[in-house]
């Protein structure tokens, strides 16, 4: 039947929206019953139904813009509930089971319908079948495909008695022939019931039958260390294969009419024999493992799932990691998921790890993950733990670089184990008493006055006692 979700599948071309759809197909859906796309879908102008099984057109009426209707290679067999699609120009029923030529009158309401499709249908071998189609739908431009002279149709129109009178003539005799098809479809399908349940009863009894057999003689020993399966089992499973491929071959060779009860019964015998191999050799959905990551040890593995290419470059300039993943370029953004640990960076494409271990340590807080709008790569930089001054120079004879000397210090720091002394005699508590000091006057010092000595060597010296001595 029509679901929601089958209508949501088939409109992608509308972002999955369904009530503004104006082109839906739903061709080799196995739709038996045409329903709810009238009130889910009403703006739709074109609808695609070919190859499916409906066995009659319903619930349409109500598609006012409907503009062409594909039902070809369908069960119907009457042409009705189409007055309502006011703007239908084109209707395909090419290779139905339309035999009442008559239901084409329905269409005479379609005022706008300029095309129409009936080849392929019992009814397009009655004698004055096109005469008749021309003569009722005066409105119809293309019959089949081929183009109504005007000429034509004026000739419909003064042979239309006759022709009519022969056309109900020949649709009582295929409604007569239908009804016993009909009939002897449903005596064949009741016969098909009675023998399968009869075959469903007699293969339980035999299973009970084998199981008591297992029960009681489980397996006999001919020899010393060969067992014998019990008879009854061996092959088992290759004669009920090759049964069920004579059964299909029978199906098949079997001559039948075609009618809608025989299009029926063949998709009912194909879906009981997927149904009845899948049963046999057990074909069930595999439930992939998912992939580890870590180990149980917590060492993480280097996985790419995705199967992107990728660059890893150590920045030593900036001190920091950078890797460059070649994410595909029109991949939406939402379906990235990354993941930075002190060890290793982990990056999720559509639910794909890509995992790559760093070669030394970074920053996880301090990371950043940027996408290009070009190319579409992700661009992760992360800073190392072990941060250097770029400014810093070391000042010696030796030959060696700053980022040597930078790299021998911090070796020389890893070696150096640095320990916290603490003495037990000292008292560890402070002394509340003597917190708050009291000021004491501290004594000043009485700068001493220099001497001068007077130099009796130089000659011109003269000690004169009003000068005051210089400080």
């Amino acid at each position: 039947s029509v679901t929601e979700d089958l209508i949501r599948r088939n409109s992608e071309h509308n972002d999955c929206v369904i009530f503004s759809l104006e082109e839906l197909s739903l061709h080799q859906q196995e739709i038996e019953r045409l329903e709810h796309i009238d009130k889910w879908c009403r703006d739709l102008k074109i609808l695609y139904l070919q190859n499916n099984l409906i066995g009659k057109i319903e619930n349409v009426s109500k598609l006012k813009k409907l503009e062409y209707l594909n039902l070809a290679l369908n069960n119907i067999e009457k042409i009705e509930n189409l007055e309502g699609c006011e703007r239908l120009t084109k209707l395909d029923l090419t290779v139905n089971f339309i035999g009442e030529l008559s239901s084409v009158k329905t269409l005479q309401h379609n005022i706008h319908l300029k095309e129409l499709f009936l080849m392929g249908n019992p009814c397009a071998d009655f004698d004055g079948y096109r005469q008749f189609v021309v003569a009722t739908l005066q409105q119809l431009k293309w019959l089949d495909g081929k183009e109504i002279e005007r000429s034509e149709r004026i000739q419909a129109l003064q042979n239309f008695p006759v022709i009519e009178q022969q056309v109900r003539e020949q649709e009582e005799a295929y409604c007569l022939k239908r009804a016993q098809d009909k009939e002897e479809a449903q005596r064949k399908l009741r016969e098909e019931e009675e023998n399968e349940a009869k075959e469903r009863s007699h293969s339980d009894f035999e299973g009970l039958r084998c199981a008591d057999f297992s029960v009681t003689v489980p397996f006999s020993v001919e020899s010393e260390g060969h067992v014998q399966a019990p008879e009854g089992q061996e092959g088992g499973y290759s004669q009920k294969n090759f049964k069920d491929n004579e059964d299909d071959l029978a199906f098949w060779n079997k001559p039948s009419l075609f009618t809608p009860e025989s299009r029926l019964e063949t998709l009912r015998h194909m879906e009981k024999q997927r149904k009845d191999q899948e049963k046999l050799s057990g074909k069930k959905k595999k439930v992939k493992p998912p992939r580890v990551l870590i180990t149980e040890d917590g060492k993480a593995l280097n996985v790419n799932e995705p199967k992107l290419d990728f660059s890893l470059k150590d920045d030593e300039k900036h001190n920091e990691i950078i890797l460059d993943l070649a994410v595909y370029r029109y991949m939406d953004t939402s379906l990235i998921d990354v993941d930075v640990q002190p060890t290793y960076v982990r990056v999720m494409v559509k639910g794909k790890p890509f995992q790559l271990v760093l070669p030394a340590e970074v920053r996880p807080d301090s990371s950043s993950a940027k996408r290009s709008q070009t190319t579409g790569h992700l661009v992760i930089c992360m800073p190392k733990v072990d941060e250097v001054i770029a400014g810093w120079r070391q000042t010696s004879g030796s030959g060696t670089s700053p980022s040597d000397s930078s790299r021998e210090r911090t070796n020389q720091r890893s070696k150096r184990i640095e320990k916290l002394e603490v003495d037990p005699g000292k008292h560890s508590f402070p002394d509340v008493a003597h917190i708050v000091q009291e000021k004491t006057p501290t004594p000043q010092r009485v700068r001493s006055e220099p001497k001068i000595i007077a130099s009796g060597e130089d000659p011109d010296f003269e000690d004169n006692p009003e000068v005051p001595p210089l400080i």
